[in-house]
């Protein structure tokens, strides 16, 4: 049997899961397979492979690509880039694993780690005071000012918890949200485009689908006010990137703390590189080292389970 363990950029993964149990042959790819044809071609041979999150897409094409293929497992529960009804058909069976002792909640402090490095220009005033510089910026503070949370699920709520340990006027919006339900995640509900017009700090929670892509489009870019921060850790296609660069570059908003990109890695010549006011980081909201562990161990002991015949943390079953 071998194995296959995908895009473990950091290269921590077998310092994090005890492979060496496993009755298999384990290979760890460290740098991410774009090309299609290619993944197929290195991927051929391999009975198992370890997925992590949606670094990597399976869509059907690949999988019937794939003969060998027996069990894939994604870190997490949910990937969206995993067409796992197609699996079901070809007879491949998808496990999840778990999220490690924070859940998601290492997104949140993600989100509010790019807040901070923009209200207070920590990375220009890093790179000054490096170049011999002292106090080159003056900063926002955050209490007393509009926190709003676009969508206000588990990680919105507690985003919105934070917001308000900060002293801050929480307010939510999303398609299905109401008053009740906006009270209950700590928040107050109002109209999309109050949302955009009173936010001082507008963080995106919302998962990407059919209804949430494109979501914050350039109207609404437009409402904000030319001091407010936009956050973005759920993925990037829920934002218009064109739309929201172009408000960066005419200086239409003050600043973007950006995680999540509509093509990850982020490719040598993407704009989003040269865009001003913005602290850019490479997809980190999940990336700590309790989440780690948890992946790949679970992964390990997914692993193990389908080899002894007994499946576990199936997410593709009938």
């Amino acid at each position: 049997m071998r194995v296959a363990v995908l895009d473990d950029y950091q290269q921590v993964a077998r310092e994090c899961a005890d492979w060496d149990s496993l009755p298999a042959e384990v290979e760890v790819f460290t740098e991410h397979i774009a090309d299609a044809d290619e993944l197929v071609r290195r991927l051929e041979p391999f009975e198992v492979i370890a997925a992590m999150r949606e670094r990597t897409a399976f869509p059907r094409e690949v999988l019937e690509r794939l003969p060998n293929l027996e069990l894939l497992v994604t870190t997490g529960m949910r990937n969206a880039a995993i067409d796992t009804a197609a699996a079901r058909e070809l007879g491949i069976v998808v496990s999840g694993t778990g999220s490690g002792p924070s859940g998601w909640g290492a997104t949140v402090e993600l989100a509010w780690g790019l807040v901070f490095a923009l209200a207070r220009n920590i990375p220009a005033e890093d790179r000054a005071i490096r170049a011999g510089g002292w106090q080159t910026t003056v900063g926002a503070e955050v209490a007393g000012k509009t926190l709003g949370v676009l969508g206000l699920g588990r990680l919105g709520s507690h985003m919105a918890g934070v917001g308000r340990a900060f002293g801050m006027d929480v307010v939510a919006w999303s398609p299905n949200l109401t008053q009740e339900r906006a009270a209950g995640g700590g928040a107050r509900w109002v109209s999309k485009r109050e949302l955009f017009e009173s936010s001082d700090v507008l963080s995106v929670h919302m998962v990407l689908g059919k209804r949430s892509r494109g979501l914050v489009a350039a109207e609404d870019l437009a409402l904000m006010k030319p001091t407010a921060y936009l956050i973005n850790t759920s993925r990037g296609p829920i934002v218009d990137e064109p739309a929201l660069r172009a408000a960066l570059r005419e200086g239409r908003i003050a600043g973007a703390g950006i995680d999540v990109y509509g093509t990850e890695p982020l490719p040598a010549d993407d704009p989003w590189r040269d865009t001003p006011r913005t602290v850019l980081t490479p997809h980190l909201g999940y990336v700590v080292q309790g989440t780690y562990q948890a992946f790949y161990r679970e992964t390990a002991e997914n692993i193990a389970a389908f080899l002894r015949g007994e499946p576990i943390r199936v997410i593709n079953a009938n």
